[in-house]
């Protein structure tokens, strides 16, 4: 850093090395909680869990997310076999703490340690890796695995392409994206052009350029190979369920499993924004800027996730030089590629913005060295003004980052179930408002016993026994068993072609959906023939366990 001693160096080295061993302190803490999360409950632990439970690979087209690549549940397995759920939530962070090591490196080489320190530090404390990165989910590992495919890519050209593991790590880096989430497909595909495109101008090599583009595309293929080769399989299809009108739909129905490539990019976007949220067109347009300014955690409207305003206004000084212009042309075009690719989505979740955030920070701490070297080049006082603004600005963007962090850590309150002063029971209970009536199925029902799941969303992960859910949720169920209320005979040949031995429901949600579609006529035929086949063990005013009756 220009015009810096030795021990200002040292100092401010020290103060970053000590905020980030702060901010990986408190998600090693939330990282040793239970799972509660939704699609760790419903999904990245819940289907590895079903294997186990029925002693081997198990199918259940009930569920399409089970169809989607899953390299990082194969990870989870292992613990789950054990007994283990707590070490998932340390995989998928160290994946986090991965990233911000590849992030350090490059920035590094690049720039020197404060850089990289920096990167490491704006990554890691970021309030959507925050809450991502401690607990089971798929998006970190996707992070980690494209950004060390992007900068392997770029270390081999560092070496004028002459060090080609750099290829072969970069192409399987990319195939172990694929193998993690759908989402990398338009990644390898955008990654695969670039190669062939910057080799081919910088070499004036064609044929050499399409040669390593497609050794690249083939390797991570290969890798990504064994989910393709189930998927066809299974259904048919190697992308299931993307692409079913191309490849058929194989008779499974995933009606209502959002598809994380199943794009709307036509009008539709703006007319759902508009009609549940009262937004404009504009304001739908100023989405991939909104992305980062109006992030709000559980809130759909605002994108269920918080990133940092500052990188928005920081990244586009990385362009005041014309140093490493190629690579952050490079990260720019990925970065606005992935964003612009998320925008299109039909869900606007700041999840499936995660693989552009390392190039984001990238590109902004390469912002604040050009503006720090810039203020260091000015005679004092102007010196000393800007210095103090450059100050408080990295002041307000670690700042948000650590009110997030305090927020959020108040709000999970890991200390007191890491001290044994809440049991595993309450502390799963406190976030999952199912989990008094899960408990009592797993512990006065037979190891034998079969659920469904009625109005629970799929989260079925806290159940020790074998389950089943539908596409619609259960609704279809309580309609079924609604039209065959007028005959006793009808309704129990109905609710024995289920195949289980109890019904968990959402009862509350039940009761609302039976007043919304039916004639209380309807409801009261449908309460007698229930009551008749079905006794309630347990309920607690918002969730019940129907267990059926012998013979019904």
């Amino acid at each position: 850093m220009k015009n810096l001693s030795a021990k200002q160096e040292c100092f401010i080295k020290l103060i970053l090395l000590s905020l980030i061993f702060l901010f990986i302190l408190a998600e090693f803490l939330l990282a040793l909680t239970p799972p509660v999360s939704r699609d760790a409950l419903i999904h990245h632990l819940a289907i590895p869990k079903l294997w186990l439970v029925h002693g081997g690979f198990y199918e259940t087209p009930w569920a399409g997310f089970s169809y989607y690549p899953m390299n990082l549940s194969l990870l989870y397995l292992v613990p789950l076999y054990f007994g283990n759920d707590i070490i998932p939530n340390f995989i998928h962070l160290s994946f986090g703490v991965g990233t911000a090591a590849l992030l350090y490196s490059y920035l590094n080489k690049r720039c020197g340690q404060f850089a990289g320190l920096l990167g490491s530090l704006m990554f890691i404390s970021l309030p959507t890796i925050l809450r991502t990165a401690t607990t089971a989910y798929v998006d970190v590992g996707l992070v980690f695995f494209t950004t060390l495919s992007v900068l392997a890519y770029v270390y081999w050209r560092d070496t004028e392409y002459q060090e080609n593991g750099w290829l072969l790590v970069s192409a399987i880096a990319m195939g172990l994206a694929l193998g993690t989430k759908y989402s990398a497909l338009p990644v390898w595909f955008f990654l695969t052009l670039a190669l062939v495109f910057l080799y081919s101008k910088e070499t004036g090599r064609q044929w050499p350029a399409l040669k390593y583009g497609f050794l690249f595309f083939l390797i991570s293929l290969m890798v990504f190979s064994p989910w393709l080769v189930k998927n066809v399989i299974l259904t048919g299809n190697p992308l299931y369920p993307l692409l079913k009108s191309f490849f058929g739909d194989s008779g499974i129905n995933v009606e209502g499993v959002y598809s994380a490539m199943s794009g709307d990019a036509g009008g539709s976007m703006f007319k759902t924004r508009q009609w549940f949220w009262g937004e404009s067109v504009w304001e739908t347009l100023l989405i991939p800027l909104r992305f980062f300014l109006q992030g709000q955690d559980h809130n759909p409207r605002y994108f269920d996730g918080v990133l940092n305003p500052v990188l928005l206004f920081i990244a586009p000084f990385a362009f005041i030089n014309k140093t490493l212009k190629t690579e952050k042309l490079l990260f720019l075009f990925f970065a606005a590629f992935v964003i612009l690719l998320a925008f299109f989505m039909d869900q606007h979740r700041i999840r499936y913005i995660l693989p552009a955030v390392p190039f984001v920070i990238i590109l902004a701490v390469l912002g604040f060295v050009n503006l720090f070297n810039w203020i260091m080049e000015k005679q004092k006082p102007l010196q000393t003004i800007y210095l103090a603004a450059f100050i408080l600005i990295l002041v307000v963007m670690i700042g948000f980052n650590a009110v997030y962090a305090k927020n959020y850590f108040a709000k999970i309150a890991p200390v007191d179930y890491i001290l044994k002063k809440e049991s595993r029971h309450q502390f799963i209970a406190r976030y999952d408002g199912s989990y008094p009536a899960v408990r009592y199925i797993n512990e006065h029902s037979q190891a034998s016993a079969k659920i469904r799941l009625i109005l629970l969303a799929g989260r079925g992960y806290h159940l020790d026994r074998r389950y089943e859910e539908d596409a619609s949720f259960g609704m279809d169920v309580i309609r079924n068993l609604v039209s065959f209320s007028n005959d006793e005979a009808a309704f129990q040949k109905y609710l024995r072609s289920l195949d289980c031995t109890h019904l968990l429901v959402r009862y509350e949600l039940m009761r609302q959906f039976l007043t919304d579609n039916y004639s209380p006529e309807e409801i009261g035929r449908f309460s007698e023939q229930l009551s008749k086949t079905v006794v309630i063990p347990f309920y607690d005013g918002h969730y019940a366990v129907f267990q059926i009756k012998a013979g019904s």
